[in-house]
């Protein structure tokens, strides 16, 4: 069979069984193994898969992955997300909408600890949303904003994602996490922006609690602490050439645990923390896995037809500006981000993509941060949106049709930040290209 044909039938493949309900990277697997017997046969597909697996993932890179859950499963049951909910209250509660952007900056605090937008999501979630039902605002903003917020779990380091970006590219893991804490801190201002705008024109009401002055302010800042050692301990060994990401990811969980050993939250019931947040960490590092080997198969059965390289090089011998072909690369991840997790898009279309980023001359690391601001933009839209289902199973109060509604105002939001990183790269590229350790 011709290669064209093949690779089409394989897509739609994909999308079949997924109707049925096959998980994603089952689809995948099923979908690359058929293309390759396509165009190869079966006895050379049991010859790869024979240890296919094992390379796949047998990355040390990728064991910071589960030392970085590992850490924010330690931060949450710390008790780190209430206390930052109460800084973060203490600052910008008297504002329009002022809780909105407290859960939105308890959100960014806390994904500075944790590499999850789900684990983001459902920590500040169960503090804020009770808080803000009790201060009577509108069910979309309140589910929407923690929403979210929680997307910010999976660009601001230590991030999951920019490490899985980073491994599959083979780009600078070091950097990548790096590139990821501006764009986190200007999503994080666009976002209370938005909800300044928006708490304005829905008449939300004000926190009822009173103005705090500069000194109660920056005491507050004590219950911050533990945010703030991880951070320095984290980002600042790896930014300083101190350690590499995963000797940081193993010193930062081992601080985590510390915190929790003596925090007043955890440690009445440190035998459970410690066994769920194994058990967090287990299952969701193997769900990372498992997509990786499925998508890779299928990522595979691309490099075998010759569809990434036919991409790249149509797309280098075309008239169309190179800006705009990464504009339309990246709009690929919209509607692939309403049927996809993040990881599957990413080991989907970076064998495509990345050869085309590269040959153009586009900053790899730039590009990698484009992407992951799309993916943000799935696990918020429907009908796969993760974090709105989180919200859902918090907040069931509210209707999940109204909880994608309060989304959506953030997913423009979104798209705002990622134009202005997209026209304005130095965003991106300036603290990566001055780390001391490269």
């Amino acid at each position: 069979m011709d290669l064209i044909s093949a690779t089409t039938l394989a897509i739609c493949l994909i999308f079949g069984l997924m109707l049925i309900g096959t998980p994603v990277f089952a689809a995948l697997g099923i979908a690359g193994v058929a293309g390759i017997v396509m165009i190869e046969n079966l006895d050379f597909v049991l010859n790869r898969l024979k240890s296919f697996s094992y390379h796949q993932s047998a990355s040390y890179l990728l064991t910071v992955i589960p030392l970085f859950i590992l850490m924010g499963a330690f931060a949450h049951h710390a008790g780190i997300g209430q206390r930052l909910f109460g800084v973060a209250r203490k600052w910008v509660g008297h504002w329009p909408g002022g809780l909105a952007m407290a859960s939105v900056l308890t959100s960014a605090g806390f994904a500075a600890t944790s590499g999850s937008s789900v684990a983001t999501a459902a920590t500040v979630g169960s503090v804020a949303i009770p808080e803000m039902k009790k201060a009577g605002y509108d069910p979309r903003l309140s589910a929407g904003a923690v929403a979210a917020g929680g997307v910010l779990g999976v660009l601001i380091p230590p991030s999951v994602l920019l490490i899985f970006y980073a491994a599959l590219t083979e780009v600078s893991a070091g950097k990548m996490l790096v590139a990821g804490i501006i764009p986190g801190i200007l999503t994080t201002l666009v976002f209370m922006l938005g909800i300044w705008v928006i708490s304005v024109r829905l008449k939300s009401p004000q926190d009822a609690t009173p103005i705090a002055n500069w000194r109660e302010r920056f005491a507050s800042l004590s219950d911050a602490w533990q945010v703030i050692v991880l951070f320095l301990v984290v980002l600042g060994g790896i930014y300083l050439g101190f350690m590499t990401p995963t000797e940081a990811g193993a010193v930062g969980a081992f601080v985590a645990f510390l915190m929790l050993c003596f925090s007043k939250q955890g440690r009445p019931n440190l035998k459970r923390n410690l066994y769920e947040s194994c058990r967090s960490s287990i299952t969701t590092t193997v769900m990372i896995l498992m997509t990786m080997i499925g998508a890779g198969i299928f990522s595979y059965f691309l490099s075998l037809a010759q569809i990434p390289q036919m991409i790249a090089s149509s797309v280098v011998d075309s008239s169309f500006p190179p800006m705009l072909i990464i504009g339309l690369l990246l709009l690929i991840y919209f509607p692939l981000g309403m049927f996809l997790d993040a990881f599957s898009m990413l080991v989907i279309t970076l064998p495509i993509m990345f050869p085309t980023v590269v040959s153009l001359g586009y900053d790899p690391i730039w590009f990698g941060i484009l992407a992951v601001k799309m993916c943000e933009i799935g696990l918020i839209t429907p009908p796969v949106g993760l974090n709105v289902y989180v919200i859902a199973g918090i907040d069931r109060q509210t209707p999940l049709t109204q909880i994608f509604r309060g989304a959506w105002w953030f997913v423009i939001m979104e798209i705002i930040t990622t134009l202005l990183l997209f026209f304005i790269p130095v965003l991106v590229t300036w603290l990566p290209e001055n780390m001391l350790g490269k």
